[in-house]
């Protein structure tokens, strides 16, 4: 054990889960102390693969300096809650709880513990993402594709929660303040919750957003666009590529012109997992905290609710 090495432990290790793990237990100065989840079978395949102990408990997690909570979005102010009071930093996925009470519930028990309190919103921790926003100014309008074929993982919640979400947390960054108004259209089609929906945000600063998530897709399609004062950003998330355009003077007048944007690729959870790390150890801010995690499902409950009152 060195100085500067951090203890972290995993809850829950289903589909992103067993990837935390996975990570964990490979970052230089970090000991994965171990894992739970109340599926033991899963548990000891996951523990097993990637050679970390499997708890017993929550309670057992919370030995550890920090810990990740990927169970179902019920469970994760009880979770995140018991971890809080027993002195862990703590990364609870997204959304970060069922209700906007909850989330102010967690976030003060984190700041009267002064503790770290992260959520995985695992999107905007993309390549492509960061270095489009590095170079984007003045953004006008935001367009966003977020459409994935169906699988009986996540039904526990709408898409709302599900997928739009990331573009909801996105979009909050960029605009840099809370929307003016938000309308919403969506429709079950699989499941009992909504499976499609279409949202539009507009923003006191000019920023309108045009969002659509679906889990009820032929193709997985995963795109945001950025229009901003003189220039324009295409990103493609799986690809973890930008495509820019930029209007620049030359002698004859004005033009559009190809910009290139360099990405230095990199799996988006690691490098989720490694600000968090840094952040336990003091050396910068989470990059969605708390705060920011609870205004981003304060919006998707918003737009949950325009689809309902529709």
């Amino acid at each position: 054990m060195t100085d500067n090495e951090i203890t972290a432990a995993v809850v829950g290790t289903g589909h992103l889960g067993r990837h935390h793990v996975r990570i964990l237990a490979g970052m230089e100065e970090v000991r994965c102390i171990g894992a739970f989840d109340l599926n033991r079978d899963r548990l000891t395949e996951i523990t097993t693969e990637h050679g970390v102990p499997a708890l017993d408990s929550v309670e057992a997690a919370g030995a550890a300096d920090a810990v990740v909570v990927a169970t179902p979005t019920v469970s994760h102010r009880e979770i995140a809650g018991e971890l809080l009071g027993s002195d862990c930093n703590v990364l609870v996925e997204k959304p970060i709880t069922a209700t906007v009470a909850e989330a102010e519930e967690l976030i003060e028990l984190a700041e009267k513990a002064s503790k770290i309190l992260a959520v995985g919103h695992v999107e905007y921790h993309n390549p492509a993402v960061q270095a489009a926003l590095s170079l984007a100014e003045d953004v006008r309008y935001l367009e966003s594709q977020r459409l994935s074929p169906f699988t009986a993982r996540s039904i526990d919640v709408d898409v709302i929660l599900d997928l739009m979400i990331h573009d909801l947390q996105i979009t909050l960054a960029v605009a840099g303040e809370a929307p003016s108004e938000i309308r919403a259209v969506g429709v079950p089609v699989l499941t009992d919750k909504v499976d499609l929906c279409h949202a539009w945000v507009e923003f006191p600063g000019g920023l309108v957003a045009n969002l659509t998530a679906s889990r009820v897709s032929a193709e997985r399609i995963r795109k945001l666009r950025l229009f901003a004062r003189e220039s324009y950003f295409s990103i493609d998330y799986a690809e973890q590529s930008v495509s820019s355009v930029q209007l620049v003077q030359n002698p004859n007048g004005i033009e559009i012109a190809p910009r290139l944007v360099d990405v230095e690729k990199d799996e988006p959870l690691k490098a989720e997992l490694g600000t968090f790390i840094a952040a336990c150890r003091g050396e910068e801010s989470p990059i969605v905290s708390g705060h920011t995690g609870a205004a981003a499902l304060a919006a998707a409950i918003t737009v949950r609710e325009c689809v309902e009152n529709r």
